[in-house]
C-alpha cells in the first residue's frame, strides 16, 4: 500500500512540475472562427460592364491557427456580342452556370502576430464550373459571300486548380478586408479539344491554359472557441567566434602552447 500511494504522489508531483513548466511559458489565446464574405468587385463591375455579372460568396473555417478550410461558391452570367475573331468571322456568344472552389489556406504570420486578426496566406483550390453556352450567330465572310449558322445552348462541366496567395486583416471587431490573386490552370474545359469557350464561370479565358485574376472580399468573422497556444523560444544561436579555434593558440593535438 506505501508503494501504492509512493507511486501517486510521484506522478502528481511530476504533473505539477509539468505546469509550472508550461505556464512560465508564454501562451497565446488564440481565437479559431468561422468566416462568410462575398466578393466585392464582380458586383461592382456591373455598373459599367454590363456584358458580365458575377456574384460570389466566400466560406472560411479555421482547422489549427495556421490552417484552414475555404470553400467558395458564385454565379457568372458573361455575353458578347459581336466577338470579332478575324475580319472574316463575326460570332455572339453567351454563357451562364455556376462554379466552386474548395481547399485549403495556410497562414504564414505566427500566431503572436496573427492572432486570428490578419493573415499573409497562400492557398490551393480545386475549381469546378457547370454552365451552358450558345453561339446564336456566327457570319463567316469569304470570296464566294457570306454564310451565316449558329451553336444551340450546350451544357457542359470544367475543371481547374488554382494557386493563390492573399491578405486579411480585420478592420474592427470580426469585420475584415482581405484580397487574394488567383492563378489557374485548366485541366478540363469541357467542350473538347477544338472548341475553346471564350468565358468559364469562375475560371475566366477558356482559350488560355492559365488565368490570372484578382478577387477583394468583405469577410465577417464569428469565433467559436479559443485554442491556447504554448509559444516556444527561440534558439540563440551561439557566436561562431567562440566556437572556432585560432590554429596560432593551439597544437594539432589539442593543446595550446
Amino acid at each position: 500500500m506505501e508503494r501504492i500511494s509512493g507511486y501517486i504522489i510521484s506522478a502528481l508531483l511530476g504533473l505539477i512540475c509539468f505546469t509550472v513548466r508550461a505556464n512560465a511559458q508564454d501562451t497565446v489565446q488564440f481565437p479559431m472562427k468561422i468566416r462568410f464574405g462575398i466578393e466585392a468587385a464582380g458586383s461592382a463591375k456591373y455598373f459599367y460592364e454590363k456584358d458580365r455579372v458575377n456574384f460570389e460568396g466566400y466560406f472560411n473555417i479555421d482547422l489549427s491557427e495556421k490552417y484552414s478550410f475555404v470553400f467558395i461558391a458564385g454565379r457568372s452570367d458573361y455575353s458578347y456580342a459581336r466577338y470579332r475573331d478575324t475580319s472574316f468571322l463575326m460570332y455572339d456568344y453567351r454563357t451562364k452556370g455556376t462554379y466552386f472552389r474548395t481547399g485549403f489556406d495556410v497562414n504564414l504570420l505566427k500566431p503572436e502576430k496573427s492572432q486570428g486578426k490578419y493573415s499573409v496566406s497562400v492557398g490551393i483550390r480545386y475549381g469546378l464550373s457547370h454552365f451552358t453556352y450558345e453561339i446564336p450567330t456566327i457570319t463567316h465572310k469569304n470570296y464566294w459571300g457570306k454564310y451565316h449558322t449558329s451553336v444551340s445552348s450546350t451544357d457542359e462541366w470544367a475543371h481547374f486548380f488554382e494557386f493563390t496567395p492573399g491578405v486579411r486583416a480585420e478592420i474592427t471587431k470580426n469585420l475584415s478586408l482581405g484580397w487574394a490573386v488567383s492563378i489557374r490552370k485548366i485541366i478540363d474545359a469541357g467542350t473538347g479539344q477544338h472548341l475553346k469557350p471564350v468565358y468559364l464561370p469562375g475560371y475566366g479565358n477558356g482559350s488560355k491554359s492559365f488565368s490570372p485574376g484578382i478577387s477583394y472580399y468583405i469577410i465577417w468573422s464569428i469565433p467559436f472557441k479559443t485554442k491556447r497556444i504554448i509559444i516556444l523560444p527561440e534558439e540563440e544561436e551561439e557566436d561562431e567566434g567562440d566556437l572556432q579555434q585560432n590554429p596560432g593558440d593551439s597544437t594539432p593535438d589539442g593543446f595550446r602552447q
